[in-house]
């Protein structure tokens, strides 16, 4: 298994709809639910750091 650091750009509504941290934690992980190959490793600014879990093809 290949671990390879992608960045994903994470939509504004996100950070506009959330009240605190944990409401944005919980946005993130529902919005990522369409990446099913990514890990979440941080968010950092406007991008979720992600682990690909399934390499390259």
């Amino acid at each position: 298994m290949n671990n390879v650091p992608t960045k994903v750009l994470l939509p504004a509504w996100i950070f506009e709809q959330a009240r605190d941290n944990d409401e944005i934690r919980r946005l993130v992980l529902e919005y990522m639910r369409r990446y099913p190959n990514y890990r979440i490793v941080k968010v950092s600014g406007s991008f979720a750091i992600c682990d690909r879990l399934d390499g390259f093809l």
